[in-house]
This record gives structure tokens, sequence and C-alpha cells, in this order.
């Protein structure tokens, strides 16, 4: 959604700052009221021309397989899964460290990196990071796989299974 929860100003300002000399482009999916806000401001930006908005895609994941980061500006979340979605996809994250999901996800340089919410200067310095290191964009990568890996379905079902058998255990304790 393009409202102000997302946080999407503050990434434009971020990739205004990033793309300067670099052939990159942002693309940001999904539709809301803050669309032509955002658009005056990738204007104003003078980046307007390097931003994709394509609106609602039923099916994000061929975009994301095919980028090099995946950002999530928000300034509050539930638990995002899309930061799952895009470890399982195999590209790297740049999370805000808004409330209350990411945290729980992303460990800051192992699977992901975590920047405070509202601060384009972080977002831009944690962009940076990615774009100029390759070796360290894939490690993150790397690292994002393995984490997807543990939040899969298969693997918290058996989490759940555990915990459910630890618990019997213990009420025929007592």
């Amino acid at each position: 959604r393009l409202t102000e929860q997302k946080g999407f100003g503050y990434l434009l300002q971020a990739f205004a700052a990033v793309a300067q000399g670099r052939p990159c482009q942002l693309l940001i999916l999904g539709e809301g009221e803050d669309r032509p806000a955002l658009s005056r401001q990738a204007t104003a930006l003078g980046i307007a021309d390097r931003i994709l908005m394509p609106g609602f895609q039923a099916n994000p994941f061929a975009y994301m397989a095919r980028s090099h980061v995946f950002v999530l500006s928000s300034l509050w979340e539930g638990f995002p899964n899309v930061i799952v979605e895009a470890m399982a996809c195999g590209i790297p994250v740049v999370s805000t460290d808004c409330p209350s999901g990411p945290s729980e996800i992303i460990t800051h340089s192992v699977n992901g990196l975590l920047v405070p919410p509202a601060d384009a200067r972080a977002l831009d310095g944690a962009l940076e990071q990615i774009v100029t290191n390759r070796a360290f964009a894939n490690r993150l990568a790397e690292g994002g796989l393995a984490r997807a890996r543990d939040l899969s379905p298969q693997s918290i079902v058996r989490q759940y299974e555990g915990t459910l058998e630890e618990a019997i255990l213990q009420g025929g304790r007592g």
C-alpha cells in the first residue's frame, strides 16, 4: 500500500542519494493515497525517470526474484511476511527496525540490515553497503535464505509439534 505507514518518502530520499552516478531503478509495488505525493517527491528529487510504480501486482515474487535488494521502509508493521518472502527469493534485505516485526526476523549484518525508521540517511547508508559490496550482499542473501527456511511452514509446524509434545509430557507430571 502506498500510505504513510510504509515510509516510501524516506525510501525515495535514500534512493536519490544512492542513485547519483549509478544506473539503477527503484520499483515500488502497490496502490494507495500517497501515489500522487510520491510522484511529486520523485520529480522534486530529480529521480522520477528512475522510479517505477506499476501498482498492485498479484505476483510480486517475479519482481523480487530479479531485484538486487529488497527494502522495507515502514514506520510500523505487524509481522512483515514480505521480508521472509524476499529472503526466500534469495535477495538481500534492508529494513527499518520499526515496531514490531523486522527485528524478529532479521539479525543485523547476518541475514539483512536494520536501520532506524524515518531515517533516510541510515537507509541510504545501508543501501550503499549493498550496492558497493557484492560479497557482503551475497552473504546477506545466503543468511536470508537460511532464515526463510527457519520460518517455513514446515519448520514452524515442527516447532509447534515440539512445544505441544513438551506441554503434554509436562502436563502428565502434574
